[in-house]
């Protein structure tokens, strides 16, 4: 019991009135419940609840969100559900702990759905108790640092959601140890060579580094203290992941990337923030362009700091933060940062529905329910999740409306981003804008500082040239819903015709069937709910109109052909259309329907792959998460699947970036026919230190892609090595 109550000792040392019997019972509650179980590493599962708790402490966060910390896993695991929990606690922990738990008792058609839904129902949950999120990211990062016992296809799966979806959140709540820890720990599973290369050359140069650290601060502090100021100096390189997303922007080498060294001042006072930075540029030259100011214009996690880079000692590139301790304390702890705790009782104080936030804090974190609002109209869990992705984008700009009001925005966005973010209406409508006064294409990218005013035409609507402009969530949204409405009505029209033709030739008008209602047994034979829904299936081609007509048409009036050769509308389109079979998919289980793969994924066997009905081009096969296949209406999708043992060869490219060294091609080359492939195209473009280089090839399955990424990873001098 020694680490019960290490933690408790913990939790006491921050929030002296923590109900201690309440953690004590969810302690030997989820110990019992747990009791027996192993974890991949062989070790007791409950060691896991014990570090998500401990990270809990870190974040100095009350009772109910340490207790459903220790009991986020008994809901799912065991036979303890969220209703006996709150039997045996309270309707809070088993809120929490019902947020957290993910979606197991529903069936999904894969695995990227299940994972998709899943972060849907804790986005709702963490909507109205930002503690849901607070608790899955204290057990991602436990996940996380224990990720080595998992098989190598998992540990790349759960790094890449964890780098796209759950480092940005704690980013998003200003939590920036767990954000860099999260990322540096996914790059490590992501690209182990890339890792490892540059975590020995950080660790070569950690001993200069830090003698240049320590002479620097001093230096600093020096020179501040001389001004008057009372303040604390420190120093320290930057992450992993953050030095490689350097290299990678700046196209170079470990040794030639700028600021990589970060210096911190502590002061007391807002104005003593900018007067030290008056003092630091009155020191050491500033690098022009490279002056931030987060404390007029907060980031929207409340962060505040003042940034610039200068020209320090040895003429080197260093970037200094100066911020109040407060503003520090902010930095570190995010959104725990402004938790208090409501207490109330008799006697002693207790805990009154945990810890809460003042509203004026609670405003910085509207984005959460933003977030939902954007995306209600989205049915499909992949779309949702792509699309949270963007909006957790980590590079923002500051730009202005007419009147003055700042909006935040990711790098990249463009004035139809801006127009959605005012008004749907503004959005749908938008014919072109100024940018300071200026008029620009609607593909311009904002910048920070920009004043961007609208311009509308109640004639000019969406096209799908926007999807590729446009980068939040709302304004893809938006847009697919637009477009989307308006295939549906095209199919509903073609489906009418469809059907009228078909009844005319045996004598029936459409008309009379919806008058004397007859067609309502074809809607309920189809189990549809509606006569419009049988026709858009119907135009859509996913629905067969000789069903219809079985429906419809009586007996004496068609010759009925044989059941075994009548076809879908699909397979006869497919089948006119590219005159074979093309081996390999099940369409809705069966393996007769002909397909077509889309080029802009070039899906592979052992991909998760999405099938869409095309007009007239049979059912295109896309790759799972596939943007053009985001774009297109669910209601077209069919089940598809890959055959068992299914052997296709199917192009690839591959995007190698390597250091621009004698030799690095013939090795690259070399290691393409060791694993049994070969390259049928190649495209290399060489810099001064490094080289760009494009590799398509065939390949039969997903696991010897796989392979041949790892082989190419291990190769000496290769820095990234991307699917394209």
């Amino acid at each position: 019991m020694e680490a019960l109550r290490a933690l408790v000792s913990r939790v006491t040392a921050y929030h002296p009135n923590a109900d201690v019997a309440l953690i004590e019972k969810a302690w030997t509650v989820a110990e019992q419940a747990h009791d027996g179980q192993k974890r991949k590493s062989g070790e007791a599962y409950f060691t896991h609840p014990i570090s998500v708790a401990n990270v809990i402490v870190d974040l100095k966060l009350d009772t109910a969100s340490l207790c459903a910390a220790l009991l986020h896993d008994v809901a799912e695991d065991t036979t303890i559900g969220v209703d006996q929990i709150e039997q045996d606690f309270n309707k809070e922990i088993a809120f929490l702990v019902e947020g957290v738990t993910k979606l197991s008792k529903f069936n999904f058609s894969s695995k990227e759905d299940r994972a998709a839904e899943s972060f849907r129902k804790m986005l709702v949950h963490m909507a109205n108790d930002i503690r849901v999120l607070l608790v899955k990211l204290a057990d991602r990062l436990d996940n996380m640092r224990t990720l080595e016992h998992m098989k190598p296809d998992a540990q790349e799966r759960i790094a890449r959601e964890t780098v796209d979806i759950y480092a940005p959140l704690a980013n998003r709540l200003g939590i920036s140890w767990m954000k860099s820890e999260l990322e540096d720990l996914s790059f490590k599973y992501l690209d182990p060579q890339a890792y490892r290369d540059l975590a020995e050359k950080v660790a070569v140069s950690e001993g200069v580094q830090k003698g240049f650290i320590d002479s620097t601060s001093k230096l600093l502090s020096d020179r501040l203290n001389e001004a008057g100021f009372g303040c604390d100096v420190g120093g320290r390189a930057k992450h992993l992941y953050s030095i490689w997303r350097k290299m990678r922007a700046q196209d170079c080498e470990y040794e030639k990337v700028y600021d990589v060294i970060a210096f911190r001042v502590l002061v007391e006072n807002v104005a003593d923030c900018y007067a030290a930075l008056g003092v630091i540029h009155g020191t050491y030259t500033p690098i022009p362009g490279r002056f931030k100011d987060y404390v007029a214009l907060p980031k929207p996690n409340g962060y505040q700091s003042l940034h610039t880079t200068v020209l320090g000692p040895e003429n080197r590139r260093m970037e200094i933060q100066i911020r109040t301790r407060e503003m520090h304390r902010v930095a570190e702890l995010g959104i725990a940062a402004h938790w208090k705790y409501k207490e109330r009782g008799r006697g002693r104080d207790v805990e009154e529905h945990g810890g809460i936030i003042d509203a004026k804090d609670a405003k910085r974190f509207q984005w959460l329910r933003q977030l939902m609002d954007w995306q209600k109209e989205l049915k499909d869990p992949q779309e949702f999740l792509e699309s949270v992705k963007v909006d957790l984008f980590q590079d923002e700009v500051y730009v202005f409306t007419p009147n003055g009001d700042v909006r935040v925005f990711p790098r990249g966005a463009t004035p139809i981003d801006f127009a959605y973010a005012i008004h749907s209406d503004l959005g749908d409508h938008c014919s072109g804008a100024r940018v300071n006064g200026a008029i620009v294409p609607l593909r311009h990218h904002l910048r920070s500082g920009d004043v961007i005013e609208i311009l509308t035409d109640p004639n000019r609507y969406p096209t799908k040239d926007w999807l590729e402009w446009v980068l939040t969530a709302k304004a893809k949204s938006k847009i697919r819903f637009y477009l989307r409405a308006e295939e549906r009505e095209r199919s509903l029209r073609l489906g009418r015709e469809l059907l009228e033709r078909s009844l005319h030739k045996h004598g029936l008008s459409y008309n009379k069937c919806i008058k004397t209602g007859s067609i309502q047994k074809a809607v309920d034979d189809a189990k549809l709910q509606s006569v419009e829904e049988l026709l858009i299936q119907i135009g859509y081609g996913k629905y067969d109109i000789n069903k219809v007509l079985d429906s419809l048409v009586p007996p004496e009036q068609r010759d009925k052909p044989p059941a075994q050769i009548r076809e879908s509308i699909v397979e006869r389109v497919a089948r006119k259309v590219t005159g074979k079979d093309a081996g390999g998919i099940l369409v809705s289980g069966d393996a007769n329907v002909l397909v077509r793969f889309a080029k802009c994924c070039s899906p592979v066997p052992g991909d998760e792959i999405v099938g869409f009905i095309t007009h007239g081009r049979g059912v295109s096969i896309h790759r799972r998460g596939c943007d053009k296949a985001l774009d297109l209406d669910p209601e077209r999708r069919v089940e598809v699947s890959w055959q068992s043992g299914a052997k296709i060869a199917r192009p690839v490219c591959l995007k190698v970036i390597t250091t621009n060294r004698p030799g690095i091609l013939a090795e690259v080359g070399t290691t393409f026919s060791q694993n049994g492939l070969n390259i049928e195209e190649a495209n290399c473009r060489a810099g001064d230190d490094r080289a760009t280089n494009l590799f398509t090839f065939t390949i039969t399955d997903l696991n010897s892609l796989k392979s041949v990424i790892r082989a190419l990873q291990k190769v000496k001098g290769v820095m990234t090595v991307e699917r394209v």
